[in-house]
């Protein structure tokens, strides 16, 4: 069954639903408005909910004022940020460098709705998503409370499922720049409201940026400090396919090997230099985690696999060996000296009995020419001097391994991943720790993303100390926590940018409208120059963003 079709034909019978009872009327009377698909569902219940926790005003306005600041921050770097990435991109294209289309720039990656982005997971950033436009809308609204400004409604965001939520404040109250007329019944008279002065607007925007980066912070904290460290690696090294007498004694796909007889297995180049200390047909006891259970299982040891796919060079080193004899990028080395290379320690072993200046004739493959034979003259090893030859090519194990226990192992090194993890608190001290922060579930460390502990990566860990008694329910916390965190700290910071209908846009106009009346004394012309500014910005953020996600299209193309 294909999920995404099916997706998409219930949220088109949603919107004919939800056009239906838009023409009859039945969501008007019931204070629904819809924009297309979209359902704005309004509630005056739990007004009175604010005025009571609006009462703390003194703290409230701390809040909001350290907000402002925060948010003058946050616009100044995000403003770096799309200046940075448009000269990049400028640059790529003088230079004939703009990279192909990929999923980094696809429009519907560019907005933060779980199911639609497909960088985030539906169920986390579900959650995240909720909590993020909540506590957002509902710090507006208190502070709306707080400075006198009347809130006339709240409610949720729906489309097909919620997608966030909303306080309604009176515009003409928060935005008027005349005095805002309305009727009162008390003792017949007629009541007048002043628009809100330029700071109490300011608090008031202000708030929701920096309940965000609060909330971002409790998560971020959470999550880097008692989470992480109540979750533990299991090994790095999966098995990937399990056939024989390995499948026959109960092995399989996706367990974690923990060690082999009294040997530890912390990865591929270790296990495979153990098992070629044992000879043909002997016993030895492997240890592998199912389900964060680990057992044991009697296995025999046998011959070395026939199949060689050969050991990848993944770059060259200048002025070596290799690259005077025209090996490249991507070749795969099949055999040196009539020796087969399977694996990376099949390379590091016969290179360990090497010495400077040596001939080696070696069997390369490509995917072009096919297999070609040459030979060359090593090189002395620049640690190791003439006692050992160098080759100059940097190569890694970067696919899976049949081994002689009939078993397909892969690698993936949880312990280091998991300090790393733990470590980006301390790389906040400069900016590529933000960087990292701020692209962790997209890019990761390498481009691979981290979406969270689930799927095929969570086979990795186990919960440790305290998160004992709860299982799997640390992961749980665990995704929650970072996509709260992450989506709360980068919707803060997007809000912060200079551009109406964004929180920052409204506070840089009001703010660069006093700054030119400062200069002119005309608030007519202040204003209408402070509008025309802040249009500019926003017209060149568009730009920028629109740039970043067609501009490699109309490069390489469409298609």
């Amino acid at each position: 069954m294909n999920w995404t079709t099916v997706g998409i034909a219930l949220f088109l019978l949603y919107w004919m639903f939800v056009s239906y009872l838009n023409r009859k009327g039945i969501l008007e009377r019931h204070n629904i408005t819809s924009y297309g698909p979209l359902l704005m569902i309004r509630t005056t219940r739990g007004l009175q909910l604010l005025d009571k926790l609006a009462v703390p005003k003194k703290a409230w306005r701390l809040f909001a004022d350290v907000g402002i600041r925060l948010m003058f921050i946050g616009m100044f770097a995000m403003l770096l940020i799309v200046i940075l990435s448009d000269i990049a991109m400028l640059s790529s294209l003088g230079n004939n460098t703009m990279p192909e289309p990929n999923k980094f720039n696809e429009a519907r990656n560019i907005f933060l709705i779980p199911g639609v982005n497909e960088f985030i997971p539906f169920t986390w950033g579900l959650i995240a998503l909720v909590v993020t436009l909540v506590v957002h809308e509902f710090s507006h609204a208190i502070l709306c409370r707080v400075e006198n400004i009347r809130v006339k409604s709240m409610g949720i965001l729906l489309a097909l499922i919620p997608v966030g939520g909303f306080a309604e404040p009176d515009e003409k109250e928060l935005f008027g720049t005349e005095t805002a007329e309305k009727e009162g019944e008390k003792s017949g008279e007629r009541i007048y409201s002043k628009a809100a002065t330029r700071q109490q607007r300011a608090r008031i925007l202000a708030a929701g940026v920096m309940a965000n980066f609060v909330v971002a912070l409790i998560a971020f904290t959470l999550f880097f400090g008692p989470v992480l460290g109540a979750i533990a690696p299991i090994g790095n090294v999966m098995i990937m396919d399990a056939q024989g007498e390995a499948s026959t004694a109960g092995l399989e796909s996706q367990m974690i090997i923990t060690q082999i007889n009294d040997k530890p297995v912390d990865n591929i180049i270790g296990m495979l230099e153990y098992l070629d200390t044992f000879p043909d047909g002997e016993t030895v006891t492997l240890y592998a985690s199912k389900d964060r259970i680990t057992s044991a299982y009697d296995i025999k040891v046998g011959s070395v696999a026939e199949d060689i796919s050969g050991v990848l060079i993944q770059d060259i080193v200048s002025e070596s060996p290799a690259e005077a004899a025209g090996l490249q990028k991507g070749m795969r080395i099949i055999e040196m000296n009539s020796v087969p290379m399977r694996t990376v320690y099949d390379f590091r072993s016969f290179m360990n009995t090497t010495s400077a200046g040596q001939s080696v004739t070696m069997v390369l493959a490509d995917n072009t020419s096919g297999t070609v034979e040459l030979t060359l003259q090593l090189a002395s090893h620049p640690d190791e001097g003439d006692e050992k030859g160098f080759l100059g090519v940097y190569t890694g194990q970067d696919e899976n391994v049949v081994t002689r226990l009939g078993i397909t192992i892969g690698e993936f090194p949880a312990t280091t991943y998991l300090s790393l993890l733990q470590s980006i608190p301390d790389m906040l001290k400069g900016i590529a720790g933000w960087l990292i922060l701020l692209g962790l579930p997209i890019v990761g460390f390498a481009g691979e993303g981290f979406p969270g502990f689930s799927g095929m990566l969570a086979n990795f860990y186990t919960p440790a100390g305290w998160a004992e008694p709860l299982g799997i329910g640390i992961f749980w916390i665990a995704n929650s926590l970072l996509w709260i965190g992450w989506l709360n700290f980068y919707v803060g910071l997007f809000n912060c940018l200079p551009a109406v209908p964004l929180d920052g846009g409204h506070i840089f106009k009001d703010y660069t409208k006093a700054f030119i009346y400062r200069l002119t004394g005309n608030e007519e012309r202040s204003l209408r120059l402070s509008a025309a500014v802040t249009a500019t910005f926003a017209v060149l953020i568009f730009m920028s963003f629109v740039f970043m996600v067609f501009g490699p299209y109309l490069v390489h193309g469409l298609w």
